[in-house]
């Protein structure tokens, strides 16, 4: 199996160490960033979306036109764009980057956070609502003549869109969501399922049941799987965990002014937050070195464990996951342009070299 690895590109330096400072957008900032990426390696950066967020579409454009090999992973939220316009939309991008566009369908999982939007559909009504959407969007892309669509949340009539994708069949979809809903609708469309950083154990549930929705639709060998995490490197495991202390440390007085985290409710009510905290109720340290302790301050308030220790150490980690089966890895840091620089310098090449071994291991 391949791997892959993501990057998380933002229009505003910020993290829970970092309070967000300078201007909201700032391109300068942004064009760094993809730069920064792209030399050291990645293969797409996430541009992830919230009801506050900068405009996801324009910032992928923006990155495209300042790089020439990165790829973009685009968070969407169904419910607020057409599916037919989101679709040409999507395909306009995938074209004037030379097809370098995913897409990553998040339906919501926290009511509050939507309500700033407008959207007062239930949890399971967001998922029902974003399986009708991936129908038409894959539709729209794909279909080679004129189609109707009737559903409970959309209906189409004539739809014949003249943009299709560079990709072929489509743009790759990735999905999010823990519910039971949410693995039901990955199964039948997902081309990635994104887990966020939880135990091994917990990791390899996630994936059984995925694969089994995924089998229902016949599509058990067709689904890949990602990993969310916040490697911590150091020269020794020693000084990587005194780093770990002082993220920590700076995160407990930064998350208390920063609005990203003071607006959150006390207590998740999305199951992949709950997981998290579950991971995090085992102990600070779950198997030997998936740190918990930002998704324990933040209350897992999204992409929050981390992975602690030399490169080699975290290397050996994340094929640990690999052996799993997660062929994706979405790592971001604390300090987000300089860990960036880091993991291209000294975490990708390893994980690159031993998954090009064991290729090779096995077609000896």
């Amino acid at each position: 199996m391949s791997i892959e690895f993501i990057g998380y590109a933002t229009t505003q330096e910020s993290s829970e160490t970092i309070l967000p400072h300078g201007p909201v957008v700032s391109k300068n900032y942004l064009a760094t960033v993809a730069r920064v990426h792209e030399n050291g390696g990645f293969d797409r950066v996430l541009i992830a979306h919230n009801s506050g967020s900068v405009d996801g579409f324009q910032v992928a454009a923006y990155i495209a036109a300042q790089t020439e090999r990165l790829g973009v992973l685009l968070a969407h939220r169904p419910g607020f764009m057409a599916p037919t316009l989101a679709a040409r939309q999507l395909a306009s991008l995938d074209q004037f980057s030379d097809g370098r566009l995913a897409v990553h369908i998040i339906s919501g999982g926290d009511d509050t956070e939507q309500q700033r939007d407008g959207d007062f559909l239930s949890h399971d009504e967001r998922y029902a609502r974003s399986d009708e959407f991936l129908d038409i969007v894959k539709q729209t892309w794909t279909a080679n003549a004129p189609f109707d669509y009737a559903g409970k949340y959309y209906q189409v009539k004539g739809q014949n869109a003249r943009v299709r994708p560079v990709q072929n069949p489509h743009i790759p979809v990735y999905f999010g969501g823990a519910s039971d809903i949410a693995i039901e609708v990955a199964g039948k469309h997902a081309d990635v399922y994104a887990l966020w950083g939880e135990s091994l154990a917990q990791v390899k549930e996630t994936i059984d049941k995925v694969r089994a929705a995924a089998a229902r639709y016949g599509r058990a060998d067709r689904i890949r799987f990602s990993l969310s995490l916040r490697p911590i490197l150091a020269d020794t495991e020693e000084l990587a965990w005194a780093k770990a202390d002082r993220i920590l440390q700076q995160a407990s007085i930064n998350v208390k002014q920063n609005p990203l985290f003071t607006r959150r409710p006390q207590e998740p009510v999305n199951i992949g937050s709950q997981r998290l905290l579950a991971t995090a109720a085992q102990g600070t340290v779950v198997d030997q070195r998936l740190w918990t302790g930002i998704a324990a301050l933040t209350k897992a308030a999204g992409n929050s464990t981390g992975l602690v220790g030399t490169p080699q150490q975290v290397a050996d980690s994340l094929l640990a996951y690999y052996d799993l089966g997660i062929t994706t890895f979405l790592i971001r840091g604390f300090e987000p342009l300089a860990d960036a620089l880091q993991y291209g310098r000294d975490l990708l090449p390893l994980v690159r070299r031993a998954v090009a071994e064991r290729h090779v291991a096995q077609a000896a």
